[in-house]
């Protein structure tokens, strides 16, 4: 395990998860919103190649770097023309983001959960992928209840509409998790390597709860407090409340991915 790794795995599914979001915002919050996204997702991806630790080389991190490049030549290509020229194939740019960043995720699954019970690794690609779906959808809300300082007449739906996927994603993450954890505990033998269980009840178990403080009820507790203050329109108070959101997120994530590279389970 290396800060490496953890970082690859959190900028890949941070900046995959930006990308997943250019689908879901109207159009309304005008092209300077979407450039910005698409920068900030190309940014990330870009990062998370600068990490790359020496076991993306193996079967299928080759092909999930492959499946990134794919994601970050269409992140690019949408950031140059959205806007601007060649509006007739950005959906095609979208869709290699999107499909190439999707395919990544899973693929990174693959190899981290290559040895386990087929279960545990259809848990894993559940948990890259919801991974991705939750930083994006924070990080996207946060930043369009910014946009209505720079659009005052925007539709306060739409931050309403982004603010539901996002809490959607936070109870899938949540679901995913508690299944993981069941499951590594329910199906643990001795000679397998120490137990999950053991893991959370020892002094090195304060990263999973942690985690789950950070990254599981945090965000429950705010995604709801945003929801409701979205729902009286005042779109200043929802965005305080989703940059704080933001950071429990992001804090949560990291901490996911040190406990997988250290446990191999999916939290």
């Amino acid at each position: 395990m290396s800060l490496s790794a953890i970082l690859f795995l959190f900028l890949t599914h941070f900046g995959v998860g930006f990308a997943f979001t250019l689908v879901l915002v109207s159009r309304e919050a005008g092209v300077k919103f979407f450039r910005f996204n698409a920068g900030l997702a190309a940014i990330l991806i870009a990062a998370a190649f600068a990490f790359r630790p020496p076991t993306a080389d193996l079967p299928f991190g080759t092909a999930a770097l492959i499946a990134l490049a794919l994601a970050e030549f269409g992140v690019v290509m949408y950031w140059a023309t959205v806007g601007r020229t060649l509006a007739s194939i950005r959906p095609l740019f979208v869709a290699l983001a999107v499909g190439g960043g999707g395919a990544a995720v899973v693929l990174q699954a693959l190899m981290a959960a290559s040895a386990r019970a087929v279960p545990m690794q259809a848990l894993t690609i559940a948990s890259f992928l919801s991974s991705a779906a939750m930083l994006g959808g924070a990080c996207t809300a946060m930043i369009l209840g910014h946009w209505y300082l720079v659009i005052p007449s925007m539709q306060v739906s739409h931050l309403q509409s982004i603010v539901k996927v996002h809490i959607v994603s936070m109870v899938v993450r949540v679901v995913v998790v508690a299944a993981a954890v069941f499951f590594a505990i329910a199906t643990w033998q001795p000679g397998l390597g120490p137990s999950f269980r053991h893991y959370i009840t020892s002094i090195a178990g304060v990263f999973f709860w942690q985690r789950v403080l950070f990254g599981l009820a945090g965000p429950a507790v705010l995604s709801y407090l945003t929801w409701e203050t979205a729902k009286i329109r005042s779109t200043q108070s929802a965005t305080g409340i989703l940059y704080v959101d933001f950071f429990t997120v992001v804090v949560g994530e990291v901490l996911a991915k040190y406990i997988l590279l250290a446990t191999r389970v999916p939290v």
